[in-house]
């Protein structure tokens, strides 16, 4: 089943009763809005007067569903997930502990290669220039000590957004950068909200290492799935829809990302549920019963 996503931009008050959401907006004289929690796969909080009851996160909480939070740019800025996310979390997170380096640096390996042949993938779908990218995917070694996967990106975006003046891949660069900032962040959580149910540690990476990331093993799982934000954000800026600013509308595009038909193995999923797969390969690889993780194909 498809988990539903819920934005919140305006001043509400969250609260729960049988096992519902209740949503009662201050300003709307309307009967408070009901929905059923066990639909619910992420709840996005943009408003900073915004009042959520504790029995409410509890109930969110054990049914998996995450908890978004924005900061006073309107982009995504913390996750709030179970600290038990699995039956077997604790040997889990032991096996997760105990990976070598040689297998670490195999599954960067791994997520290298199917990330530039997604790149790949979506500008010859664009009718871009993409050869050198499926050859690069074949170049990628153990931990990727050349670093393809900068130099991959550098190129796929110079590439992709060519007819965006003065457009370059930057977080605080010039649109439609701010689209794609806010679609990595619901990417990023939809990732950790799949690591936690898989009990695995978000925050200990296969390649990303910083002390300060307490989602480095998100990010490094999600990088095959950016793919799947950009053909998004592509699509939009082709419409010819202004995206200076990131309205509601355009906000609304970007929190289907976890709806998005993704196809792994030729087997079509929404991306939350590929991600759930994605994540549980991860740990048969982490266990020792499997040498490969399932990443999506873009275009199959």
């Amino acid at each position: 089943m498809i988990k539903r996503t819920l934005f919140f931009g305006n001043p509400a008050y969250l609260s729960t009763k049988n096992e519902q959401l209740v949503v009662n907006f201050p300003e709307d004289e309307k009967p408070p809005a009901t929905i059923p929690i066990e639909d619910l796969g992420f709840v996005v909080l943009e408003h900073p007067q915004i009042t959520v009851t504790n029995g409410l996160l509890t109930k969110l909480i054990q049914n998996k569903t995450a908890v978004v939070t924005c900061d006073k740019q309107h982009l995504p800025c913390s996750l709030l997930q179970p600290l038990t996310g699995h039956s077997e979390q604790t040997e889990r997170f032991r096996q997760q502990l105990i990976a070598s380096v040689p297998l670490k640096k195999n599954l960067w390996q791994q997520t290298v290669m199917a990330k530039i042949n997604n790149q790949a993938a979506h500008l010859q779908e664009r009718q871009l220039y993409a050869k050198k990218l499926f050859r690069w995917a074949t170049e990628v070694k153990s931990g990727d000590a050349a670093n393809h996967e900068a130099i991959a990106a550098a190129f796929y975006f110079q590439n992709l957004f060519a007819h965006v003046p003065d457009f370059s891949r930057n977080q605080k660069g010039i649109p439609p950068n701010n689209l794609l900032n806010y679609g990595y962040a619901i990417l990023r959580a939809v990732t950790a909200r799949a690591l936690v149910s898989t009990g695995l540690l978000p925050s200990l990476g296969i390649f990303h290492k910083n002390k300060y990331n307490a989602f480095a093993l998100a990010d490094d799982i999600m990088e095959p799935y950016r793919i799947y934000v950009d053909a998004l954000v592509y699509e939009i800026v082709q419409s010819g829809e202004e995206v200076t600013e990131l309205t509601k509308s355009l906000k609304a595009d970007l929190l289907s990302i976890p709806a998005m038909d993704v196809s792994i193995d030729g087997k079509k999923s929404p991306l939350m549920v590929a991600m759930s797969r994605t994540t549980n390969s991860l740990y048969e690889c982490f266990l020792g019963s499997s040498r490969k993780v399932l990443y999506p194909d873009y275009g199959n």
